[in-house]
């Protein structure tokens, strides 16, 4: 599966971090070349910057940051603040996971339950702008059916986006809970239904029961003021750089702003399952919703019998694979300057975060993943489609 060769590796040029990693005592993750096989990741790629956690028995005991972190050059530290992309969906599910088992939210109840009106009757230009159309589906009553279940696992029917319509509408494209789709939108009508359905404040809550608790202080669902002396900005594709967006609203499918630190703490804290119940952590990660698509996108594509990828289903927020190591789950996230994943293996409760403020750097997140946790199955061609892997020295 993994593609060219590196070739340049051994003149690669260690990029030093400017803060200590956390020093392990008694790891079963292979951690002791990460510099090196950071250097060599980056050198390949061209990424300017890059960071890695490591978690191991449930506790976090690696952070790293390489490279840069803007066109000036500064450094890349573990405290600099860098875009979480969709890692949010994965800790939104974490929280929504702690309302169920608190009962302010049934996890297969129709959402129509927690809505004093129709759905589609939210159609204010104030409700378009912070969360979706819902006005689309004001001729498709399968809207009621929708539960935070078939949200969670990306299975509502819509597109990743309303306004990738050619109407910029909502719309419900396939029964609710057959199949998967991926959605961020599914993800904002969760946020929408607890927000005016449920009246909680979903970036202040968010704060309270994840973000502190797991000591992620420079973590937030909305752009703080405080984030600004040290953060990062974002490299492209051909290098060029886009200045770090100060998202000014809260948003399910990926409003997160933390740094590599605070994801392996959250990581840590997820793992284990902080603040749930057995069940309930083991619901966040189980496979709930088979996946029969070749790849994750296009949205919309066509199911295929049989399903390419066996191994791998939908679970609330994460995608749960088994593999050589028993099972584990994962999340991506991605824009045109970002390039994170995370992925844990349920078996000692391992885990690697790698957040990237250079998108160049995908294509060596298979080989850095491998060379800390070994083969575990995570399924790279799934999730990224035709990219082409690189292929690192073991």
């Amino acid at each position: 599966m993994l593609g060219t060769t590196l070739v340049l590796w051994a003149a690669a040029v260690l990029l030093a971090a400017c803060a200590s990693p956390v020093v392990p005592q008694a790891v079963g993750a292979d951690i002791s070349r990460i510099d090196t096989i950071a250097s060599q990741a980056m050198a390949a790629t061209g990424a300017r910057g890059l960071a890695v956690a490591v978690v191991d028995q449930g506790e976090l005991v690696f952070t790293r940051a390489y490279g840069v972190r803007d066109g000036s050059g500064a450094p890349l530290r573990e405290d600099t603040v860098m875009y979480g992309a969709s890692l949010t969906k994965a800790v939104f599910g974490y929280f929504v996971m702690q309302l169920i088992e608190d009962g302010r939210l049934g996890l297969d109840v129709p959402i129509a339950q927690y809505l004093p009106q129709p759905l589609p009757s939210y159609s204010s230009p104030d409700i378009v702008r912070r969360y979706s159309a819902f006005a689309g589906l004001a001729q498709d009553e399968r809207w009621r059916k929708l539960t935070a279940r078939m949200l969670l696992t990306h299975s509502g029917g819509f597109m990743n986006f309303y306004f990738l319509e050619p109407d910029k509408q909502l719309r419900i494209h396939f029964e609710p809970g057959s199949r998967y789709a991926y959605s961020g939108d599914g993800l904002i009508l969760l946020q929408f239904v607890l927000e005016q359905g449920l009246g909680i404040d979903v970036g202040a809550e968010m704060d309270r029961r994840i973000f502190g608790p797991a000591g992620a202080h420079r973590t937030s669902m909305i752009w703080r003021a405080d984030f600004r002396p040290n953060l990062a900005d974002g490299f492209d594709i051909n290098g060029r750089i886009e200045p770090h967006d100060e998202r000014s609203r809260v948003r399910a499918a990926g409003s997160m702003d933390t740094t590599i630190a605070d994801m392996g703490r959250l990581a840590a804290h997820y793992v284990r399952g902080v603040g749930l119940s057995p069940a309930g952590r083991a619901d966040l990660t189980r496979p709930q919703l088979p996946i029969s698509t070749r790849s994750q996108f296009p949205t919309l594509q066509a199911a295929v019998s049989p399903a390419p990828h066996p191994r791998i289903g939908a679970g609330l927020g994460v995608i749960a694979f088994s593999g050589p190591q028993g099972a584990g789950f994962y999340k991506g996230g991605h824009n045109d300057t970002t390039a994170n994943t995370w992925v844990c293996i349920e078996r000692g409760k391992r885990c690697v975060v790698i957040l990237a403020n250079d998108v160049r750097a995908e294509p060596a997140f298979p080989a850095i993943v491998a060379s800390i946790l070994g083969d575990v199955g995570v399924p790279w061609a799934w999730e990224y489609g035709e990219m082409k892997f690189l292929s690192l020295p073991r």
